[in-house]
């Protein structure tokens, strides 16, 4: 039997997913190659052949996107998947066209066939774009499970960027267990600040074996999505945020429309912080392709412990690194509580950017007067702590979810800055979230096989 030969492009994250959804056990079909992107240090490796499964005894290769063209040709492949996110609908369909141009399908591999059915029941939170405030509202139903008596397992959308095989199933539940899987800042920045809230944290690259795992200790499971990402799991509640501080992206970003699409429960973030007018577009955008769903407005509110000492104070700002990125936000919570309690100035870190983040930079050149907390690697995280300590400052406001002086050492005096949900009269959201727990607690369904091969 011929097999079709395939190219999956991703990020390191759903393209494993959809492989081992749609390709690992698929005799018509052989995967020959994954691309990367969007993440440095991802490329020029293999998925594992403990990973890839008997089909694949040799794992297969992941090259950079750049060579797409080339490996189409090389590797003859006839189909190309396409699998990671927050991508304009336009650069998605640029993307599609080089593909076509060489002769090979371009696809989209759908929900039904990459989403696995739990016994337990599933909430999800995604959004539309990557930064909208997905971490906020995780930690506000974790909170709610707590005042319950109710431990939070979460189960976050993979960031497998070191050994793979290794990472197959990661189970997170103290700061110890991010320094044995070797977390990243990246990886730390979405799991640290769950373990503060009590939470169990799964994550890593096959999310059959994670699901399983995470049922065995879970009375619901909170699924956390990257980016702006469609669950993994087939979620019984599907709520997906939005930000008026980015009106028109809801729908013009690939999967973001998606899961706006999709969503029982539309969240319009940071209502406090954006125009009344952006606001109400976001709105009209969401009922005019998703009329059924709930639309629920949420502040997010910056908290700084000890706050006022920044006043008067020249400041080095530090951002979560994926938010003002391929995030497109030139800024976060740092730079807003630097100006909401008074900082004399800020400084803007590029004169004193060390290494590998003087190409971020030149990569990203939206970022405002802030340094993105990148640290995809040891070198990089060296160059973060380099920066840090050279920037001529007063003091550090660290808007990463991360301690960054536990993890760099640095000397200077860091404030860490955080948003938060806040609801305003009725608490529409806690009281959806309150009553799917009221209708599913103490209710189980027997287990489901995983999605059929594509």
């Amino acid at each position: 039997m011929t097999r079709k030969r395939i190219i999956i492009m991703g990020a390191a994250g759903r393209d494993f997913h959809n492989f081992n959804c749609c390709f690992r056990d698929n005799p018509a079909c052989r995967v020959v190659a994954f691309t990367a992107t969007q993440i440095p240090y991802i490329s020029d490796r293999r998925y594992p052949a403990e990973l890839a499964g008997k089909l694949y005894p040799r794992g297969i290769p992941i090259f950079p996107e750049e060579q797409l063209e080339e490996l189409i040709r090389r590797l003859r492949a006839e189909q190309v998947v396409f699998a990671y996110s927050d991508v304009a609908h336009e650069r998605l369909m640029h993307t599609a066209s080089r593909v076509l141009a060489c002769g090979a399908d371009f696809t989209l591999p759908g929900p039904d066939a990459t989403m696995l059915a739990s016994r337990l029941p599933v909430a999800s939170v995604c959004a539309v774009r990557t930064g909208c405030g997905k971490s906020q509202v995780v930690r506000y139903f974790c909170d709610i499970l707590r005042e319950r008596g109710i431990r939070p397992v979460v189960v976050r959308h993979p960031m497998p960027y070191g050994d793979l095989a290794a990472q197959a199933v990661e189970r997170m539940e103290s700061m110890a267990d991010l320094d044995r899987f070797r977390c990243t800042i990246e990886e730390r920045e979405e799991y640290e600040h769950l373990l503060d809230h009590g939470a169990i944290v799964y994550a890593g690259v096959d999310y059959q074996r994670i699901l399983r795992r995470a049922e065995k200790e879970a009375a619901v499971i909170i699924w956390d999505g990257g980016n702006n990402d469609l669950p993994f799991f087939r979620p019984d509640l599907e709520i997906v945020v939005a930000d008026p501080l980015r009106p028109g992206h809801e729908t013009s970003w690939y999967p973001g429309e998606v899961n706006l699409r999709r969503a029982a429960v539309v969240v319009v973030n940071k209502v406090n912080a954006a125009e009344p007018a952006a606001v109400a577009a976001v709105e009209e955008a969401a009922r005019s392709v998703n009329p059924s769903a709930a639309l629920v407005r949420t502040e997010s509110v910056i908290t700084v412990a000890d706050g006022e000492r920044i006043r008067g104070k020249r400041v080095l700002v530090i951002e979560d690194g994926p938010t003002i990125t391929h995030g497109s936000m030139p800024s976060g919570a740092g730079l807003a509580a630097a100006r909401q309690y008074g900082a004399a100035e800020v400084v803007d870190p590029r004169p004193w950017a060390a290494g590998s983040l003087r190409e971020v930079y030149a990569a990203w050149p939206h970022i405002g007067p802030v340094l993105p907390a990148m640290g995809y690697s040891p070198a990089q995280v060296a160059d973060l702590t380099r920066t840090i300590d050279t920037v001529p400052c007063d003091l550090v406001i660290a808007a990463t979810p991360i301690d960054i002086a536990r993890l760099t050492g640095t000397g200077r005096p860091v404030l860490r800055a955080f948003y938060n949900v806040v609801e305003g009269e009725g608490a529409p959201l806690r009281r959806t979230f309150e009553t799917f727990l009221n209708t599913w607690q103490a209710t189980s369904r027997p287990a489901s096989p995983p999605p059929e091969a594509c």
